[in-house]
């Protein structure tokens, strides 16, 4: 059987044709397969499992739960937008949140998956960032603030998080925004040269890294899109031999 992989659909209610796209997908070529992986950030934000009532997230998540009751196997790792996902958040749609990165381990071979943030170590400011969120008490703090305040703030961090991926796109600092070459050698030795996915980047390719004089295979998922230029939706598929990639629209 099949196992789907998808990173980076940016879901919120200002993308409501990725979203049709998206349920379509869990309603139909998702049922098919063994095992769905969403490599992170799912949603554009996400500011707690409180959340879970807002009718864009609820349709959502009904959906995610109808394709794990169907017996399809649901895993969802957290990414830089969607990592408050917590324990009601699972329960309402039946997914194992991953911890990443994670190593999945079929009959036929090996995978170590990841959103793939933490490897862009070149970018200390947001590594600063993510050490930060990442910590217990600031989540908590985060967490008991009223929720129209959480979302707010969500807010106000994509908008300048939108504006450094411009401003470092148009200078000399495009590096910054991808995995360091150094930090992804190291992760492929320590995880045994398995075959790596992730997401994040938004730079959908395969890439064969030589390690140790080992070929390796790093393929990044393709973000989501709509708005300028056409929609892009695509998932990555393992059909127990071979990975491929699968236009979704």
């Amino acid at each position: 059987r099949l196992i789907f992989f998808v990173s980076d659909l940016h879901l919120s209610a200002q993308t409501p044709t990725l979203t049709r796209i998206f349920l379509d997908f869990l309603g139909s070529r998702a049922r098919a397969a063994e095992a769905l992986y969403i490599l992170g950030d799912l949603f554009e934000y996400w500011v707690g499992d409180d959340d879970l009532e807002d009718p864009a997230n609820a349709a959502i998540a009904g959906a995610l739960r109808e394709l794990s009751d169907s017996g399809v196997e649901l895993n969802i790792m957290r990414g830089n937008r969607d990592f408050l996902f917590g324990e009601r958040f699972a329960a309402a749609t039946g997914a194992r949140l991953l911890t990443d990165p994670h190593v999945l381990s079929l009959p036929a071979w090996q995978f170590v998956l990841s959103h793939g943030d933490m490897l862009c170590t070149d970018d200390a400011e947001y590594q600063a960032f993510r050490t930060q969120s990442r910590a217990a008490e600031w989540q908590t703090a985060f967490l008991a603030k009223p929720l129209a305040e959480r979302r707010a703030i969500a807010r106000a961090l994509r908008e300048q998080s939108e504006a450094g991926k411009h401003e470092k796109a148009q200078g000399n600092n495009a590096y910054l925004m991808d995995l360091n070459p150094g930090a992804t050698e190291d992760f492929l030795r320590d995880h045994g040269y398995a075959t790596f996915i992730h997401g994040h980047t938004h730079r959908p390719a395969t890439h064969d890294h030589i390690v140790d004089g080992i070929s390796v295979e790093r393929w990044v998922l393709s973000d989501w899109h709509e708005g300028d230029g056409p929609v892009r939706a695509e998932c990555l598929v393992w059909d127990g031999e071979q990975l491929s990639r699968e236009k979704l629209t």
